[in-house]
C-alpha cells in the first residue's frame, strides 16, 4: 500500500519538518542533541515508512502495524503538513503585504486540534456507529404481487478490520438486518480485507441472517486474491474457500448469474456481476450479458454491483436493469457537511441516483479497509419497492 507512494509519504514527512525547523527552531537549537530532537519524530515516521515499503504484500498479515501507521500519521504527520502550508502561504503573504504578523500561522494552529478532534473521533465512536436508512423505490415495472417488497441492503463488511474487542458491532449490524424482517437480503461485496481466514471467526455470526427468499451476494474487488503476493495455487484456493464460506452460510452468491423470485405468477430478478471497476485499479470482469442470459426485457431486474461505476459503464447502456445496488465508495470513510472528497473520483458515491425510469443506490457500506469513520456512520439500507 504504502510503496506506491512511497515518496510523497516520504516528502510528506520530511518537508514540514524541515520548515518549522528553519523557520522556527534553528536559533534555539544550537546543540547537536537538540537537533536530533527536533527531527526525531521525522525519522522515525521515515523509517516505519521505508519499513512498510520494502513489504512484498499491499499490507501486512498483522493489520494493527498499519493501523498504528496511519493513526501516528493523522496524529503527528497531517497535522504538521496543514500547519506548515497555512504557514508558508501566511509567511509570503507577511512578506508581499508588509504585515507584522503571520496569520497563516494562527490559522495552522487552529487547524491542529480539528485534525485531532477527527482523528480520535474517527478511530473510536465513528468506526463504530451504524445507521439504518429507509428507501422507497417506485416503478411501472414492478409486479402487481411485489408491491411493499423489502430488500435490506448492506455491503463492504471488511471484516478483517474488526479487533475481538468490536466483533459486537458485527453482531449489532446482523441484529439490525434480521429486524427489519425483510423479504430477501443482499450484501454487494467486500467481505474481507485480504483472505479468507479474517471472514472464519464471523461465520456463526453471519449465519444468523435470514430472510424469506434468502441472501444473495456479489463479490468485491477485495475478496479476490489479489491483496496478497503468493503461488497462484494458494490464491485460487484462498478465491475457493471465500466462495465456500458464503456457500456454508446459505448465501447465494451471484458470480455473473441470476435467480428468479416468485409470487404466484409474478416474479423478478436478483442478477449479480462479478466486480466490475476501471481494469486497471480494480477488476473488471462483470459480464452483463451472460448475467442476464435468458431474462427477458420486461421482467423487474434488481442487479447487484459492487463498483458502482459499472452502472453508467456497463448497466445503462446493455441492461435494462431498474434498479441497481452497489457499494464500494465507502464515501472514503469522511464527510465534512455532507461533503466527501471521493467526490472528485466517483460520479454517485453515495445514496440514491435516478436516470429517467432507472435508479441506482450506492450504499457507504459497514466497515472499512482501514478502521475509521467521520461523518459516515455504518449502513443498512432497508428498500422497499413500489408499483406506480
Amino acid at each position: 500500500m504504502i510503496a506506491k507512494i512511497l515518496i510523497y509519504v516520504l516528502l510528506l514527512i520530511l518537508i514540514p519538518h524541515v520548515y518549522i525547523y528553519f523557520r522556527y527552531l534553528r536559533h534555539r537549537c544550537q546543540s547537536w542533541w537538540k537537533r536530533l530532537l527536533c527531527f526525531l519524530p521525522a525519522i522515525l515516521m521515515i523509517v516505519y515508512t521505508l519499513w512498510l515499503g520494502t513489504l512484498r504484500d499491499f499490507v501486512p498479515d498483522n493489520m494493527t502495524i498499519v493501523n498504528t501507521y496511519l493513526f501516528l500519521l493523522g496524529l503527528l504527520v497531517v497535522p504538521t503538513f496543514v500547519f506548515t502550508l497555512f504557514s508558508s502561504i501566511g509567511w509570503g503573504c507577511q512578506k508581499l503585504f508588509h504585515l507584522r504578523y503571520n496569520i497563516g500561522s494562527a490559522i495552522g494552529i487552529v487547524f491542529i486540534p480539528l485534525i485531532w478532534y477527527v482523528l480520535i473521533v474517527g478511530s473510536t465512536c465513528g468506526f463504530e456507529s451504524l445507521r439504518v436508512r429507509h428507501v422507497t423505490i417506485t416503478s411501472a415495472d414492478l409486479p402487481a404481487a411485489f408491491d411493499g417488497y423489502r430488500i435490506v441492503h448492506f455491503s463492504d463488511a471488511h471484516l478483517g478490520s474488526y479487533s475481538p474487542s468490536r466483533h459486537w458491532v458485527v453482531q449489532r449490524a446482523i441484529d439490525s438486518v434480521n429486524a427489519q424482517h425483510a423479504d430477501a437480503i443482499v450484501f454487494t461485496g467486500d467481505l474481507q480485507n485480504r483472505q479468507p481466514s479474517e471472514v472464519e471467526p464471523f461465520l456463526p455470526l453471519l449465519s444468523q441472517l435470514k430472510a424469506r427468499d434468502g441472501v444473495y451476494s456479489v463479490l468485491g474487488n477485495h475478496d479476490y486474491p489479489t491483496y496478497v503476493q503468493t503461488t497462484d495455487d494458494v490464491k485460487r484456493d484462498n478465491f475457493h474457500r471465500l466462495v465456500g464460506m458464503q456457500q456454508s452460510m446459505d448465501w447465494h452468491l451471484l458470480i455473473n448469474d441470476r435467480e428468479i423470485i416468485r409470487r404466484g405468477n409474478d416474479s423478478i430478478v436478483i442478477a449479480g456481476m462479478e466486480n466490475d471497476g476501471d481494469g486497471k485499479h480494480f477488476p473488471q470482469l462483470g459480464n452483463i450479458n451472460h448475467t442476464l442470459r435468458k431474462v427477458s426485457r420486461s421482467s423487474y431486474v434488481v442487479m447487484l454491483q459492487h463498483d458502482p461505476s459499472s452502472w453508467r459503464r456497463k448497466i445503462l447502456p446493455h441492461s435494462h436493469a431498474q434498479l441497481t445496488l452497489s457499494g464500494h465508495t465507502h464515501a472514503m470513510q469522511f464527510t465534512l457537511f455532507g461533503w466527501s472528497p471521493v467526490d472528485f473520483i466517483y460520479r454517485e458515491w453515495g445514496g440514491l441516483y435516478r436516470l429517467g425510469n432507472r435508479h441506482l443506490y450506492v450504499s457507504t457500506g459497514l466497515g472499512g479497509f482501514i478502521p475509521f469513520r467521520f461523518g459516515v456512520p455504518g449502513e443498512v439500507v432497508v428498500i422497499t419497492l413500489r408499483r406506480s
